[in-house]
Order: C-alpha cells, then sequence, then structure tokens
C-alpha cells in the first residue's frame, strides 16, 4: 500500500511541476529522498511524463493537428511552407534532434551520475539564475509568427540541457526564448509544443526498463502515477500561460534558488545521500535487482 500512496503523490508532483519552470525531474529526485523513499529512477520519471504530455496533447490539440496538417502539406506543395504551422513542424523537428541524440549518448549516465544532489541543487540556483537574467534582458517583442529556424535550434540545445535534473526543460527552453526576444507567452507555449516529441519519446524508450524493474514501482503504480499527472498537468497548463500574460517568473526563479540552497545544506550536513540508490548499488549486481520493488 505504501507504494500506492507514494505514486499518488509523485504523479501529483508531476503534474504540478512539469510545466513551471522549477524542474519536476529535480522535484522527484528531492522528495523521496526526504521522505526516506527509494529514488524512483529516471526511468520511472520518464514515464510518467507521458501523462503530462498527453495533457499539453489534449490542451494544445487544435494547434497539433493544424501544425501537422499543414507541414505535410508543405511537402508536397510550395505554397504552404512559408505558413507558420508549416514552420512550426519544422522547428519542433529539428529542436528535438539535440535531445534526442544526447539523451541516447548519455543514458547511462541521465540514470546514475547525473541524478546526484550536489549536481541537482546547483542546477537548481544557476538555472534559476539564468530564468532571471534572461527575463531582465527580454525586449518582448516577438511572438509565435515570428519565429526563425534559430529559434528552433537554439531552443532544441537549450532543451537538451534539462538532461540533468535541476535544469527545467520549460525553464531551459523559456530562457532561451526570452533571450531571443520573444514574448512570455510566445515563449512558453513553444516550449510546450517544442517538449512532446521528445519527452513521449523518452518515456515510450524506457517503458521497458520500468517493466524490468529498473525503478521501485511496479507498472500500475507508474501507470497510475501517470493517469494522476496527466490530470494535474492540464490544470498546471491552463493556469501557467493565464499566470504569465501578466506577471513575470520572479516568484519561481526565488523558489529554485531557496529550494537549490536547501538541498545542498541538506546533503552537506549529511541528512541526505547525495547519490541516488541506483548510484550506489553494487557494480555487480544489476539495476533491474536493485530496483525491484519489494
Amino acid at each position: 500500500m505504501a507504494h500506492w500512496l507514494q505514486a499518488v503523490f509523485l504523479g501529483v508532483l508531476q503534474g504540478l511541476t512539469e510545466f513551471l519552470p522549477i524542474s519536476s525531474s529535480a522535484h522527484l529526485r528531492i522528495f523521496p529522498d526526504i521522505f526516506g523513499w527509494k529514488d524512483p529512477g529516471a526511468s520511472f520519471t520518464a514515464v510518467i511524463q507521458i501523462g503530462t504530455e498527453l495533457a499539453v496533447l489534449l490542451y494544445f490539440r487544435n494547434d497539433i493537428a493544424r501544425i501537422i496538417k499543414t507541414w505535410t502539406l508543405s511537402l508536397f506543395k510550395p505554397q504552404y511552407r512559408g505558413e507558420l504551422d508549416a514552420r512550426m513542424g519544422w522547428y519542433c523537428i529539428v529542436g528535438t534532434i539535440p535531445i534526442g541524440v544526447l539523451g541516447i549518448l548519455f543514458k547511462d549516465d541521465i540514470k546514475t551520475g547525473a541524478r546526484n544532489l550536489w549536481l541537482t541543487g546547483s542546477m537548481l540556483i544557476i538555472f534559476g539564475l539564468v530564468l532571471y537574467g534572461a527575463e531582465k534582458i527580454a525586449t518582448f517583442e516577438r511572438d509565435l509568427s515570428q519565429l526563425t529556424m534559430r529559434d528552433g535550434v537554439l531552443g532544441g540545445l537549450a532543451q537538451a540541457c534539462a538532461l540533468i535534473p535541476g535544469v527545467s526543460r520549460s525553464g531551459a527552453t523559456i530562457s532561451m526564448g526570452l533571450t531571443l526576444g520573444q514574448k512570455r507567452e510566445a515563449a512558453t507555449r513553444f516550449a510546450f509544443l517544442l517538449a512532446i516529441p521528445a519527452v513521449v519519446s523518452a518515456g515510450l524508450f524506457q517503458l521497458s526498463d520500468v517493466a524490468d524493474g529498473d525503478s521501485p514501482y511496479s507498472g500500475g503504480q507508474t501507470a497510475l502515477a501517470t493517469v494522476i499527472s496527466f490530470f494535474v498537468g492540464y490544470a498546471a497548463i491552463a493556469w501557467l500561460l493565464k499566470y504569465v500574460a501578466t506577471h513575470t517568473y520572479t516568484p519561481f526563479v526565488i523558489y529554485r534558488i531557496a529550494l537549490g540552497a536547501v538541498v545542498l545544506i541538506l546533503v552537506a550536513s549529511g541528512v541526505l545521500e547525495a547519490k541516488s540508490d541506483i548510484e550506489l548499488a553494487p557494480p555487480t549486481a544489476p539495476v533491474a535487482v536493485i530496483g525491484a520493488v519489494n
């Protein structure tokens, strides 16, 4: 029963933090440690992110359908190639390449060394300051219709940084968008759209790892967390898009720095172990066995 309740909590946590620029992967790494639970692992994190990405698919269903249709037509009919939706399709494709390539190349590191709390706490603070700096220099002049391939490429490179817990996929992409002069709402919308192929692909790619035991949670518990993250995530999207229309990202910056500082203090004082359960596993024992459900 304990694992089921933990799965519910982690599903809510994922839904609340995925779209806010505060790093859902960091929260899924930090809070289980604080409560004395096992590290849910990168595979569990990737899979339950499918729930929040399904929320994006539903929320932006009209935009996505329009982009896919226009992009497909543009492959055969030149008159469609200059339209925003056709260009947006290419921006999302090109912007997904960096995180896809790096995710495959560093798959093992992402599951182990990258989950070190020294790194996670530091990234929360550093990229919180990056977000603050990006907003300070932003001109807020460009909307979605003014995006170019440069936005897609640089946004994709920024998104790739989120392979490290603590960076935040939306936070990194939004920071890049603001730096490039995008309006807050445009930067946020593009961050959501850009994340769809990367997160869905990563979740599907790591489904087998969860099934093989690379997580302390069973398939049913992971599914429950995914469903909960969907409903909570949908509400979070609607709230954030409304929020950024009239507010700054400063509260998120403050929260990131505060949480990062607390994590570093707890690790330095020995209250939290910097290395995850997975990273601490003996090298002779397969991770799948170490992560098996009790």
